[in-house]
């Protein structure tokens, strides 16, 4: 069974950036696309970003419009977390964000794609 731990949220004012980390268990982190997704109050959840696992030369990330621009995921293989660095902050990206691992080496922005879920972590962006 795979665990999926989110930490790094908070409260932050508009403009600021929070870095949040998702630390997985499991030998095989590093074959799998991982994911973050954010669920707003009263809102269903959405996609944010995605990164591609090891199995591929390069890896790549793909993002949300809303995000482009002003968020990052990185992944330390060796440390099994990946990262979402989100600067430029708006109130409206305040929400629970949540990692997820793949089904397979790339994984897109659908929900169904994912098959681990963290538990999520609050983050707050004041006005």
């Amino acid at each position: 069974q795979v665990q999926l731990v989110e930490s790094g949220g908070g409260l932050v004012q508009a403009g600021g950036s929070l870095r949040l980390s998702c630390a997985a268990s499991g030998s095989t982190f590093s074959s799998y696309a991982m994911g973050w997704f954010r669920q707003a109050p009263g809102k269903e959840r959405e996609f944010v970003g995605t990164i591609t696992g090891s199995g591929l030369a390069t890896s790549l990330t793909f993002y949300a419009d809303s995000v482009k621009g002003r968020f990052t995921i990185s992944r330390d293989n060796a440390k099994n977390t990946v990262y979402l660095q989100m600067s430029s902050l708006k109130p409206e990206d305040t929400a629970v964000y949540y990692c997820a691992r793949g089904r397979t080496v790339v994984s897109g922005t659908e929900e169904r794609e994912y098959e681990y879920w963290g538990q999520g972590t609050q983050v707050t962006v004041s006005s």
